[in-house]
């Protein structure tokens, strides 16, 4: 099959971070280091050489970018300083905007006009509906639900999260047909339900990083992923159980509190951690901040801190305080979920745990297939 090259497929990719490709000569020193690279699916060196060459076909429909979990150890043996993990990364960076329709995640990787304009527009208006149809502010004492009515918040959030699960699935059945699509894989609906709990294993554990060298990034990995899951079921349950929209808040060993409290801790301390190591700059993986990498941290760190400051002034019964936190959590919270959950860094949480699931699809379709090439070559034979 003849292979598209592409010369200016390079400077595309600079866009993204990928800027250092060129300066690789293919020693293969990172994927012989690299704990992740197995036989069928080999990197980095390999995509070294796509992006050399400008197959952009090629690399559109591979799902090897989605493998690496850029653990910084084959930028520490390069000899050339070519940075083949931030390579890598910048082809997840592109292959997020092919997954995605819209067109709205291209933009928001390649112009900081745009990603400035996005996030302040949904920041200012989710301040002004607030201020808008905000409800009584009662000041004698916390009275959230008062403030931020329930039938009004609740029904917002489900059509907002929904319009997100929407998108982001959207773009990870375009990211199905990328990579399976070309090999017209035919399976059982069975299959496809066994399968599942690679998925769930994978989007709830990560463990694929703990085979990196550095198993602390796996614990801070997942501290993250945790919290955040755990914030998310919250806020859900919250529709039923009120624990949290409400003008009685419960007791401080109440289940729902104590869950909330680790999840805040747990993602705070990621998150702070991530900040200071890009701006040290000492490990291979904080060494190179893509825009988009600094628009995350920037929007969760105060998302985080606002519902921290809500908790807190609501135990000290300090109401507009409260209200203001709850306000200002609000406008952090929506762009980080509008922008960040279908378009950008978060759909990753996404992306690597499909791209597992998809790899054992393609496994069970081939060993499907090989009684049946088995069989038709016995029959030849008689």
């Amino acid at each position: 099959m003849a292979v598209k090259v592409n010369p200016n497929f390079y400077r595309k990719l600079k866009k993204f971070g990928g800027q250092s490709a060129t300066q690789c000569f293919h020693c293969g020193n990172c994927t012989v280091v690299c704990p992740l690279s197995t036989e069928d699916y080999q990197f980095p060196r390999r995509f070294m050489r796509y992006v050399q060459l400008g197959m952009e076909e090629k690399i559109k429909h591979s799902i090897e970018p989605w493998l690496c979990y850029y653990c910084g150890d084959c930028q520490r043996l390069c000899p050339r300083q070519a940075n083949p993990g931030e390579v890598m990364m910048a082809l997840r960076r592109y292959l997020t905007t092919k997954y995605d329709w819209t067109g709205i995640g291209r933009l928001l990787y390649t112009s900081n006009l745009f990603k400035l304009f996005a996030v302040g527009l949904l920041f200012f208006i989710t301040l002004w509906v607030v201020y808008t149809f905000h409800g009584p502010v009662v000041t004698e004492h916390v009275q959230l639900e008062t403030f931020a009515p329930a039938h009004i918040v609740h029904p917002v959030g489900y059509i907002f999260g929904t319009l997100l699960a929407v998108l982001l699935l959207s773009n990870v059945y375009r990211m199905y047909k990328f990579i399976l699509g070309p090999e017209k894989i035919s399976l059982p609906a069975s299959v496809y339900l066994e399968e599942l709990k690679t998925l769930l294993l994978h989007f709830f554990t990560q463990l694929r990083l703990r085979m990196c060298t550095d198993k602390s990034r796996w614990i801070k990995h997942w501290l993250l992923m945790s919290g955040y899951f755990i914030a998310f079921m919250l806020v859900n349950v919250d529709i039923i159980t009120r624990w949290s929209l409400t003008n009685e808040p419960p007791a401080w060993w109440h289940p729902a509190k104590l869950l909330w409290t680790y999840a805040t801790f747990a993602m705070l301390y990621a998150t702070t951690e991530a900040i200071i190591g890009r701006l040290r700059k000492k490990e291979p993986i904080h060494q190179f901040s893509h825009s988009t990498d600094w628009m995350f941290l920037l929007l969760l760190w105060p998302t985080i801190f606002t519902g921290l400051l809500l908790r807190i002034f609501m135990e000290a019964d300090m109401a507009l305080p409260a209200y203001y936190a709850f306000a200002f959590h609000l406008a952090f919270t929506v762009p980080l979920l509008g922008l960040e959950v279908p378009f950008a860094k978060w759909s990753h949480l996404a992306y690597r745990p499909f791209a597992l699931y998809f790899i054992r699809l393609r496994e069970r379709a081939r060993a499907m297939q090989q009684p049946q090439a088995v069989t038709g070559a016995e029959a030849q034979s008689a």
